[in-house]
């Protein structure tokens, strides 16, 4: 009989788990994170509902195991190439300059820290908790999964105010995990656990050169496809690798489960493998967890503590000011709508709350009651943020974004090219220097841009540093491969330089410089012309060329090429993702970074980038 009500409680959590999404959807409740619906599902099945499901191995197993895995997936979420300090500057519509998102979202985090500490002093005095250190933790983290998909759905990521927002989200989960890891360790009993936290990244570090060095083996290649999945495999070795040690050194196992997904995330894993992991992680097992998150709240006994129903609008109150006062920083740059809504998006708090509320009670620091409250108020902040997120954040109109390709040296290639493009798509722009002006082939038809020397002190002077694409024709091939090498090194997304030296050719190669020469393309041509001569029609045809589309629209994210609803006369010839060069089918899925090669025709072209590259 026990075994019967074991079973029934799972099918009852895995069904409420399939049934919550297609009712957000149905009802059109989009304003609510799934996972803060799957919590309150679990509270109307669980003690504060019906209490209809009861506690069990099984369930408490795959639930753990679901913590576990969101832990890796918020590892996982970091991208560290949001870290670097190699991109252009690009000017706000105000004409101000782009702040650095690294320095402001650090400035903004180490402000939240701080009254986060003058807060939980606050809360100490009154006497709702007795640990200031933890309940800074509380006050300080943000939840990566609540921050993430509202700025995906506001399409909002790519821009520097979302990369803002994004990295400080990503250095307080960073921070308050590794912070919480050593609050364990000291306050768990045992002298010198803290050292030993060491021994775990050492691993960590010593995991990371051997991903490294074996990613992209050939044998280990044939062995990621079919029914071996080498990738998947090894990627759930490391999480139960790195939780056993977690563990063995008296930390907590989602301190192994984060660094485990730190590490994959630095390994740069190929976008299907994350895909796959994704699906895996928030279509079975983590869903699971937060519906008994739900399930385990008895809100009900809350009610027994008058003391802790104040706690609740005044810990939803700091957790507010924590964030709004450190983003005032911002208003040097960005309006008070953009400012407001940054810190009320930025309050949000879910998962590690959760942590640090287990945490705490397993350590004896709060009651069973506090920490439920801790999670009640969490789940509350992931409701109402996103909503005044939205309702605040202005409603700018959406502009296509223009690729801006910048042409230094005039000739006969590169200015009719720059009429060329110029379009809805392109902005071009031809830099010269005075001692060109008197080539017979420069008239006054064409607009041209004075550069006084072929140089980065000149190039710095103008709008260069801001294109997209910059293309290197002087005549002076040391010099086309000086600038290249500085001006790639400054951040430009595509640098093109014209080299007829191999050997010029492939140091530009080794520094990610693409490369073109005469010779080469003449070559190519006439290749073209003997073997394929209908091909050589497309790209000479304005109408019918080909084109390079990047997916940054998070709606097409894992949409496959039969259910892609765009119906123009565009027809997709190859998907370029990492290394990976695929031919589409109709059951091709389309993954969030993919570049599509397409053809059709300019206006169907430029309408189906205003849908995939909006942002």
């Amino acid at each position: 009989m026990e075994h019967g009500n074991s079973v029934a409680s799972l099918v009852i959590v895995i069904v409420i788990a399939f049934l919550v999404p297609i009712i957000l959807h149905r009802l059109k409740i989009n304003f609510i994170p799934v996972v803060v619906a799957e919590i309150l599902a679990g509270l109307i099945i669980g003690k504060s509902g019906f209490n209809i499901v009861q506690e069990d191995m099984w369930l408490e197993t795959l639930s753990t195991l679901g913590f576990i895995f969101l832990m890796f997936l918020s590892g996982l979420e970091i991208d560290f190439s949001a870290f670097s300090s190699k991109k252009k500057k690009h000017r706000l519509e105000n004409g101000k300059p782009e702040p650095n998102a690294f320095l402001t979202a650090s400035i903004i985090f180490a402000g939240i820290f701080i009254v986060s500490l003058v807060l939980s002093y606050v809360f100490v005095l009154v006497g709702f908790i007795d640990n200031v250190f933890l309940m800074t933790l509380i006050i300080s983290t943000i939840s990566l999964g609540v921050v993430v998909p509202t700025l995906k759905e506001g399409n909002i990521m790519n821009t520097n105010i979302g990369q803002i927002i994004l990295l400080v989200a990503v250095i307080a989960d960073l921070a308050t995990m590794i912070l919480l890891a050593v609050f364990v360790s000291v306050n768990d009993g045992g002298e010198g656990n803290t050292w030993l936290l060491l021994l775990l990244f050492v691993v960590g570090v010593i995991l990371y050169f051997v991903g490294r060095r074996y990613k992209n083996n050939n044998f280990i290649q044939s062995l990621s496809t079919g029914t071996i999945q080498i990738g998947t495999r090894a990627v759930f070795a490391l999480i139960i690798f790195l939780v056993a040690v977690s563990e063995s050194v008296g930390a907590e196992n989602i301190l192994g489960a984060f660094l485990a997904g730190v590490l994959v995330s630095l390994l740069a894993p190929n976008q299907e493998l994350v895909h796959k992991l994704d699906s895996f992680g928030y279509g079975f097992l983590i869903p699971i967890f937060f519906v008994m998150v739900g399930v385990d709240l008895d809100i009900w006994s809350l009610f027994a503590e008058p003391m802790l129903l104040v706690f609740i609008p005044l810990l939803l109150l700091a957790l507010l000011i924590s964030k709004l006062i450190p983003v005032f920083y911002m208003k040097k740059w960005y309006d008070m709508k953009t400012v407001v809504a940054s810190g009320f998006i930025l309050t949000s708090t879910l998962s590690l709350v959760i942590a640090a509320a287990t945490i705490g009670q397993r350590m004896g620091m709060i009651s069973e009651e506090m920490g439920g409250m801790l999670i009640l108020v969490a789940v509350i902040s992931s409701i109402f943020t996103p909503i005044v997120f939205k309702k605040l954040f202005p409603k700018e109109t959406v502009k296509e974004k223009k690729i801006k390709v910048s042409f230094i040296g005039a000739n006969q290639i590169t200015m009719p090219l720059s009429n060329e493009l110029a379009s809805d798509m392109y902005e071009t722009s031809v830099y010269h220097t005075a001692q060109q002006k008197e080539e017979p082939f420069i008239t006054p038809a064409f607009e041209l841009n004075e550069l006084p020397a072929f140089s980065m002190e000149a190039i710095k002077e103008t709008e260069i540093l801001q294109a997209d694409v910059v293309v290197i024709t002087t005549g002076d091939e040391d010099i086309n491969l000086e600038l290249a090498e500085a001006l790639n090194e400054s951040g430009i997304d595509r640098v093109i330089c014209r080299l007829e030296n191999p050997i010029l050719e492939e140091k530009a190669i080794a520094a990610g410089i693409e490369s073109f020469s005469s010779m080469l393309s003449t070559k190519t041509l006439l290749r073209a012309l003997i073997a394929s001569p209908s091909v050589v029609e497309i790209f000479e045809n304005q109408e019918t060329t080909l084109y390079d589309v990047k997916l940054r629209n998070s709606k097409f994210d894992g949409m496959t090429i039969r259910r892609f609803p765009f119906a123009g006369d565009v027809i997709f010839v190859r998907i370029l993702r990492g290394q990976e060069t695929i031919i589409p089918h109709g059951d091709t899925e389309l993954l969030l970074n993919d570049r599509l090669i397409v053809t059709g025709s300019r206006e169907y072209v430029e309408e189906l980038k205003w849908e995939l590259e909006l942002h």
